[in-house]
C-alpha cells in the first residue's frame, strides 16, 4: 500500500506508507487504473525490474488523500481496521429488544449529568450525588454512576456481538471514528442523551466524609439524563457559581455543586491511595470543515476531569469487588509493576538530569510521584514525565489478577465504557449473571474463553493506539508541510546513533535531526552522557537542551518532520535541574525570600 504521485508524461510513482520502508515504485500509464495524484492505492510490485528501477501495478484506489479528512484511511488499511459494518450485522438492528421498565429501578427523578469532551460522539456514563442523610454517616455522600446497558441490546452469539468482539474497541482519529458498535446503538439507543429515557447498569456507592467507601450496590435501572455538559462548561458553571438549570428537570439546579462537594471528599481518599500522577502534555488536533489542521490544543487539566475520572475509577472498583465476591470469572484491567530493566533505564535518565532515584527494593507509586513533583518547576518536566511513563509496564486485560500498579489498586476492571470497549461489555454480562439481573449474562461458553478474549482485546487495543498515534503524526506532518524553511524553538528529547530527536516548544510536535547534518564537527552519541558530542571541538547537545531548529522536510507517508540544527553545542555538561535550582536559590536570596 502506498501513495501515488502522477507525472505529466503519464504514469508516476508510488511511495510506501510503511514507516520502516522508504521505497518507491515506478508506475507506467497503462497500470494507473485511474489513480489520481495523491491517492492512497493498493499496488502489486512487479517481479521483473529494469536495473535499479522497481515497477508496480495499481490494484485498487483506496482513498483520495487530497481530502485531508481521509488521512486516517492510511492507518485503517495499514492495520486492517474495520471501517464498515457488514450488512448481516446491520440487519440485526431491526430486531433489537425494546427496553422494558420491568425489573429496573426507576431513577428518572434523579438529576443525572453527563460530562464529556466537546467532541464526544456518545455518552455512555452519567453521574449523580447527594448528601447521605444517614445519621451514622454524617458528612457522607451517595454517588451513583449510571452506565449504558449495552449488554441488553448486544447479546452473546449474535452478529452484533461477533462484530464487536472482532473490533474490540472504538478507534478515534482526529479525522475519522471507527465505532465498535453501529451508530444506532452507540449514538442513539445506548447514548445517555439529555431528556431521553435510557436503560443502564447503576452503581450506587456510599462514602464517608473522608471519601472512604462504606458500601455499594449494582442494579439495572432506567434514567433520564438532565444535562449533557462539556468539561469546560461544567467547570465554568461551578467556578462562576451559576448552576446550570434544565427546564424539564428542576431538580438539577444544585446538581453540580453537590457533585463537586462529593468529589472533594473522594479526593482525600485518592491522595491517601497515591496513584501515579503523570502530567503529560496531551496534543489535541482540531480540524476545520475541510479536514485541515487549524489548531493544536493542549487542554487544561480541570477539576471536572478529575471528578469524572475518580467517579469512574470508583465504579470500576465496585464492579471488580462485586465479581471478586462471586464465583463468576471476569476480565481484569491489570498493570504490573515496572521491570528491573525499565527501572534501570529510568534511573539513569533521572540521575543524569539531576534527580536522585535509586529504584532499589520494592517500588511504589509515591516514589515516582515525589520525583514528578520535584520536576514540576524545571525546564525538563515533560522529559521526566515521559521517562517515568516509559518505565511503566503495559496495561492489559487478563483473566488473572495482578493488580493495577499505576492506580495503586489490588483489584480493578473496566466497566464504565461498554459502548466503546468490549472488555466492559464482558464485565457487564458477568455482573448480570453474578447478581441474577437477567438472562443476558455471561454464558458458560464465554467463561471458558476469557483468557483468549482477554489476549485478543489487549492486542486490538495496542493496535488501535499505534494507529491513532500514527494518524496524528501524519496530520501534523501535513500541517507543517506549509512551514518548510521556518525556524522554531525546540528541546532535545532523545537520541539514537544516527541523530537526535527534538520536540517543538509551542506545539509539542516531534522531529528528527540526522547526525550527518551537524556539519561543524563529527558527532557521536555517548549513551552514558545522553549527548551528541563532537570529536574535535567536544561541543555537545544534551538531553533537555533548548535549541533553535529549521524545518527542512516533512513526509506525510511516515508522519515525520526533519529539522536542521541552528544552535551551537555547549562546551561542558551542567545539570539542567541543578542549574535551575541554583538560579532560583540566588533569586530568593537576593530578594530576601
Amino acid at each position: 500500500m502506498g501513495i501515488f504521485y502522477s507525472d505529466c508524461k503519464g504514469g508516476g510513482f508510488i511511495t510506501s506508507v510503511h514507516r520502516k520502508q522508504k521505497k518507491s515504485w515506478h508506475v507506467t500509464a497503462d497500470n494507473e487504473v485511474n489513480a489520481g495524484d495523491g491517492d492512497l492505492v493498493l499496488f502489486q510490485p512487479s517481479l521483473k525490474n529494469n536495473f535499479d528501477t522497481q515497477k508496480a501495478r495499481i490494484v485498487e484506489v483506496l482513498a483520495d488523500l487530497n481530502d485531508k479528512r481521509q488521512i486516517g484511511m492510511i492507518a485503517v488499511h495499514s492495520y486492517g481496521l474495520a471501517n464498515k459494518f457488514p450488512k448481516h450485522v446491520l440487519d440485526e438492528l431491526s430486531s433489537l429488544p425494546s427496553p422494558l421498565q420491568n425489573g429496573r429501578v426507576d431513577l428518572r427523578d434523579l438529576s443525572f449529568v453527563t460530562i464529556d469532551p466537546e467532541d464526544a460522539r456518545d455518552y455512555d456514563d452519567a453521574v449523580h450525588a447527594i448528601p447521605d442523610e444517614d445519621p451514622s454517616n454524617k458528612g457522607g455522600w451517595i454517588v451513583t454512576v449510571a452506565v449504558a446497558d449495552v449488554a441488553y441490546y448486544v447479546r452473546y452469539g449474535t452478529a452484533l456481538d461477533r462484530e464487536a468482539y472482532r473490533r474490540s474497541n472504538s478507534v478515534y482519529f482526529p479525522d475519522l471514528v471507527l465505532p465498535m458498535l453501529p451508530h444506532m446503538i452507540s449514538n442513539n439507543l445506548c447514548s445517555l442523551i439529555e431528556a431521553e429515557d435510557r436503560p443502564c447498569l447503576a452503581v450506587r456507592m456510599v462514602f464517608d466524609k473522608y471519601g472512604i467507601k462504606r458500601q455499594h450496590s449494582i442494579y439495572r435501572a432506567l434514567i433520564r439524563s438532565a444535562i449533557n455538559l462539556t468539561y469546560e462548561k461544567a467547570q465554568q458553571t461551578i467556578d462562576e457559581n451559576a448552576i446550570e438549570r434544565c427546564e424539564n428537570h428542576p431538580g438539577s439546579v444544585n446538581v453540580l455543586v453537590t457533585l463537586w462537594h462529593a468529589y472533594n471528599a473522594l479526593k482525600n481518599s485518592r491522595q491517601r491511595r497515591n496513584p501515579l500522577e503523570l502530567n503529560l502534555r496531551e496534543r489535541r488536533i482540531r480540524l476545520d470543515e475541510n479536514g485541515q489542521v487549524y489548531k493544536f490544543a493542549v487542554p487544561t487539566r480541570l477539576s471536572a476531569h478529575g471528578l469524572i475520572e475518580e467517579f469512574m475509577i470508583q465504579a470500576n472498583v465496585a464492579a471488580a469487588e462485586t465479581l471478586e465476591k462471586s464465583t463468576i470469572p471476569f476480565i481484569y484491567r491489570t498493570h504490573d509493576q515496572p521491570s528491573k530493566d525499565k527501572l534501570r533505564s529510568c534511573r539513569e535518565i533521572l540521575n543524569f538530569l539531576g534527580l536522585k532515584f535509586t529504584a532499589q527494593g520494592t517500588i511504589h507509586t509515591k516514589i515516582f510521584n515525589r520525583i514528578l513533583l520535584d520536576a514540576q518547576t524545571t525546564p525538563v518536566a515533560e522529559i521526566i514525565n515521559e521517562a517515568v511513563l516509559r518505565a511503566q509496564a503495559q496495561a492489559m486485560y487478563s483473566s488473572q489478577n495482578c493488580g493495577h500498579f499505576g492506580l495503586n489498586l489490588k483489584c480493578y476492571t473496566h466497566f464504565t465504557s461498554p459502548i466503546r470497549r468490549y472488555s466492559d461489555l464482558i464485565v457487564h454480562r458477568a455482573i448480570i449473571r453474578a447478581l441474577n439481573l437477567g438472562s443476558d449474562g455471561l454464558t458458560d461458553a464465554e467463561c471458558s474463553q476469557l483468557p483468549i478474549i482477554a489476549a485478543h482485546i489487549s492486542q486490538m487495543e495496542r493496535r488501535s493506539v499505534i494507529a491513532e498515534r500514527e494518524t496524528v503524526s501524519r496530520l501534523i506532518a501535513e500541517h507543517f508541510s506549509k512551514c518548510v524553511g521556518e525556524e522554531f524553538h525546540a528541546q532535545v528529547s532523545g537520541f539514537i546513533n544516527s541523530g537526535l530527536f527534538v520536540k517543538l516548544c509551542d506545539t509539542g510536535a516531534d522531529g528528527f535531526i540526522p547526525v550527518s547534518s551537524l556539519h561543524d564537527d563529527h558527532y557521536y552519541y555517548d549513551l552514558s552522557q545522553y549527548a551528541m558530542i563532537g570529536k574535535r571541538k567536544s561541543l555537545r547537545y544534551e538531553l533537555g537542551d533548548n535549541v533553535r531548529v529549521r524545518l527542512v522536510e516533512t513526509l506525510l507517508t511516515h508522519g515525520t518532520l526533519r529539522f536542521k540544527m541552528l544552535s551551537v553545542g555547549k562546551k561542558k555538561r551542567l545539570s539542567i535541574i541543578k542549574s535551575t535550582r541554583q538560579r532560583n536559590y540566588r533569586y530568593k536570596k537576593s530578594s530576601g525570600l
